[in-house]
């Protein structure tokens, strides 16, 4: 007898069901590399608020919580991986929808470059290469091949990709729980090297250093949380999408919390304010510095932990932005081939290429100018997150704005939080503006065009994503005839589908 399904079509659309509620957990908080973040963030924060990093941190929390609850109510009525893409085009219309998909691309193609260059610095110095981490060669080698191996990782399968994240965020919390034990071990004992300070609860208070140095803080501390939506990028791809994905994002904000204050204490308890606000201009080697004082020769301890956390982020990094290009593809916002599902690993392969390779030449283009020119594009991030993280909360409340007023909890969980967080990021989207137009707060401390750096980058990434737009609205017109709708009261009611 023949065989019936010798002929039959390869599955059509990503793999669902493959990932579980504590994977997407997992790569939400991979995404935001938690302890590369910290590195980046302590020392500038110190020197803004002293002993009140904690605070700032605590602050800075709010408003991601307030969105990831949008993020929540938005992927129980559409489970598309394009999330913010599809789910502002629902709600407002397909213009705004498609410049929040491009701010989600362009976001992974700014970072990802970065992101690989730390994994492989730290891991360098962990094993005592520092000699490879001063050749700008061989760093930039490593580092392209990193990325195009977590990138070939993200295209074999999302389960793959899965259990490496697993085992990464394992590896770091571990690291990173040591280093806190043994600082604040110190610090209390009077054994550190530097002048310690006994941590006491004041320190979260947000407010205790002044209202301009809280808001500086808050444009540092808001963007270390970036990241945990990619647990809803794999909505497609994960048991119960329908809820799961959203609960992922939420939870991982709040590990996500308590690890930052944790680190934060015991960062500031054993080192003191002094010391990291005069090494502030040291980055993400801010650990590197006090890796040896704190651990002695297990150094490479805290080094791996920065290291693991780059490596994370450099493949979770690439999933919002390669599902977002293939869910505008789908919708024609995109060029069709941007939306080729690999047949055998049902992932988005070409889209995933792409913006691997984007990642690479920017990373390589922007490194032979300077290392500075590179943390400058890496600060205009922050425009592109505040952007759309506000554009979805703002597009939560219009989607379900006939409901907003049935319940206390609609108002308050779907409506007046979302509302209020993307208040938050917008306010703190002009404030970044504000800085950035200065040239000397930049890391390059160099004028384009009048303006600083970061600035002149998040401009060109705008115009360019403009008349990307405006040139397939030309060329391609069916998707811009989508016009917005409202939420259905089922969905609303928690009757899901």
């Amino acid at each position: 007898m023949a065989d019936d399904t010798v002929d039959a079509p390869p599955p059509q659309g990503l793999k669902a069901n493959a990932i579980s509620f504590l994977d997407a957990l997992v790569i939400g908080l991979n995404a935001t590399s938690p302890a590369y973040s910290l590195a980046a963030v302590i020392g500038p924060v110190v020197a803004l608020v002293a002993i009140y990093a904690p605070g700032v941190m605590l602050a800075s929390f709010v408003p991601m919580l307030l969105i990831a609850s949008a993020f929540y109510y938005l992927n129980r009525v559409d489970q598309d991986c394009g999330t913010t893409f599809s789910w502002v085009t629902r709600a407002m219309g397909p213009w705004a929808g498609w410049l929040g998909g491009w701010a989600i691309a362009m976001t992974g193609v700014l970072v990802v470059g970065s992101l690989a260059d730390v994994a492989v610095s730290f891991a360098l110095l962990a094993f005592g290469l520092d000699s490879w981490v001063d050749n700008e060669v061989v760093r930039q080698v490593l580092t392209v091949v990193l990325i195009l191996v977590m990138t070939g990782m993200c295209v074999i399968g999302t389960e793959l990709s899965a259990r490496v994240q697993n085992v990464l965020i394992l590896l770091q919390v571990v690291f990173l729980l040591i280093f806190v034990v043994v600082a604040l071990y110190k610090a209390y004992a009077g054994t550190s090297a530097f002048d310690s300070i006994e941590p006491k609860f004041d320190w979260m208070n947000p407010f205790g250093a002044g209202g301009a140095s809280l808001t500086s803080g808050l444009l540092l501390g808001v963007f270390i949380y970036w990241g945990w939506e990619s647990a809803v990028n794999l909505n497609e791809e994960t048991e119960n999408s329908a809820s799961a994905p959203g609960k992922a994002a939420v939870w991982s904000t709040i590990v996500l919390l308590v690890t930052y204050l944790s680190v934060a204490f015991a960062v500031v308890a054993y080192a003191g304010t002094a010391y990291l606000a005069d090494n502030a201009d040291e980055e993400e080697f801010i650990f590197a510095l006090l890796a040896g004082q704190v651990m002695g020769g297990w150094d490479w301890i805290v080094l791996l932990a920065v290291s693991t956390s780059a490596l994370a982020s450099t493949q979770t990094t690439i999933i919002p932005a390669s599902r977002t290009a293939l869910s505008m593809a789908r919708r024609h916002a995109l060029p069709t081939h941007f939306a080729r599902i690999h047949p055998r690993f049902r992932t988005p392969d070409v889209s995933t290429w792409w913006v691997a390779g984007i990642a690479i030449a920017w990373y390589l283009v922007i490194r032979q100018i300077s290392e500075n020119a590179l943390f400058d594009s890496l600060t205009a991030l922050s425009l592109l997150i505040a952007f759309y993280y506000a554009l979805t909360g703002l597009a939560c409340a219009v989607y379900y704005r006939r409901h907003l007023t049935e319940s206390f909890h609609n108002f308050l969980l779907i409506g007046a939080g979302p509302l209020i967080g993307a208040g938050l990021l917008a306010w703190l989207l002009v404030e970044s503006i504000g800085d950035m137009a200065d040239p000397a707060n930049s890391y390059s401390g160099v004028s384009w065009f009048g303006l600083g750096p970061p600035l002149v980058i998040g401009i060109a990434i705008s115009i360019v994503g403009v008349v990307i737009m405006v040139v397939w609205r030309l060329m391609s017109p069916p998707f811009w005839s989508e016009r917005p709708s409202v939420a259905d009261p089922d969905l609303v009611h928690g009757k899901e589908s």
